[in-house]
């Protein structure tokens, strides 16, 4: 893609249309360039006004000085007010109807991609509006998992290499120390608590993608569940382990390990005690994919801090 150039717009690197990029650039600084006035400039200069759409600001004494080699000549015109840009204000809203993630977006949008919808908004074009939002709002903010309507959609993972995934998860069950101790005795209402949780923990994770819904049914090579008690605290401990070879992660799966051998305790239990309470369910680590390898500390909502080059993988997208 020609840099400053949207996908959607199918340009070549000749740029024989006027570019959006262009016409933002256009715009701000008060000119109308006619098709003929823009393939009259040479392709760096046409590149240059390109570059100039692009920036958060305009440098419109530099637009000015390239529009005025084109000939025929530019048209002086109002200039655009760039301050319209800052909200998705109600009729900007009404114009891209039904894009209903749109206004929660649009702060995040660079101040180019704002300008490229509301002007495909204007010319009425639907068809080339739903491409539109696809590559800008989807790509800016990683709204992957978001069709152009705003509707939940599986991601295509196809284009991603097949590496080795790994993901740790836990889930703590609270409860006085005396059920607590019926699991040690093997005193439950229903038998062995942790082989039954054991069990259910890894036949759920293997329907993660039917309980799930935009889950990927993955070919799970490995999933371990390790359970441990301690009868003074009152508390089940339950760790599960799962890996793959695939293109997506294993985090769900070992989510949803952890959650049901969880309920499964409390099913096991509920008959000596009714309110036993299920904590703490979190993603532990995570190995393999682009966004490398994640440690969670004990501090809610911090976690170790990635690398740049992870950083950077992380907004290319995770599928």
């Amino acid at each position: 893609m020609t840099a400053g150039v949207f996908t959607f717009e199918a340009q070549g690197a000749d740029l024989k249309l006027l570019p959006l990029a262009a016409r933002r650039a256009l715009d701000v600084s008060g000119w109308k360039l006619s098709l003929a006035g823009w393939t009259s400039l040479s392709q760096f200069d046409r590149h240059a006004l390109v570059a100039y759409g692009t920036a958060e600001r305009i440098d419109t004494s530099a637009v000015e000085a390239l529009v005025r080699l084109a000939t025929p000549s530019a048209t002086p015109i109002d200039a655009s007010i760039e301050g319209a840009l800052e909200e998705c204000d109600d009729r900007a809203a009404r114009l891209l109807h039904p894009y209903r993630v749109l206004a929660s977006a649009w702060p995040g949008l660079s101040r180019l991609s704002r300008f490229a919808l509301r002007h495909l908004a204007k010319r009425g074009d639907a068809e080339r509006l739903a491409v539109a939002f696809d590559e800008v709002v989807g790509r800016a903010l990683q709204l992957t998992h978001l069709d152009s309507k705003g509707e939940a959609r599986m991601v295509d993972v196809g284009e991603k290499g097949v590496t080795k995934r790994r993901a740790v998860a836990r889930a703590r069950v609270k409860m006085l120390p005396k059920t607590a101790l019926l699991i040690v005795e093997h005193g439950g209402p229903k038998g062995d608590v942790l082989a039954s949780a054991r069990i259910a923990g890894i036949m759920a994770s293997k329907r993660t993608s039917d309980l799930i819904p935009l889950c990927h049914p993955i070919a799970l090579s490995h999933v371990a569940l390790e359970l441990t008690v301690d009868p003074e605290a009152g508390v089940v401990t339950i760790l599960a382990t799962t890996e793959t070879w695939d293109r997506t992660g294993v985090e769900m799966e070992a989510m949803v390990a952890v959650s049901v051998a969880a309920l499964t305790v409390y099913d096991m239990l509920k008959g000596a005690q009714r309110d036993i309470a299920i904590e703490d369910v979190v993603l532990l680590e995570k190995e393999g994919g682009r966004s490398g390898h994640y440690v969670r500390t004990e501090t809610l909502g911090h976690s170790a801090a990635p690398t740049p080059r992870e950083e950077h993988e992380q907004n290319e997208g995770e599928g």
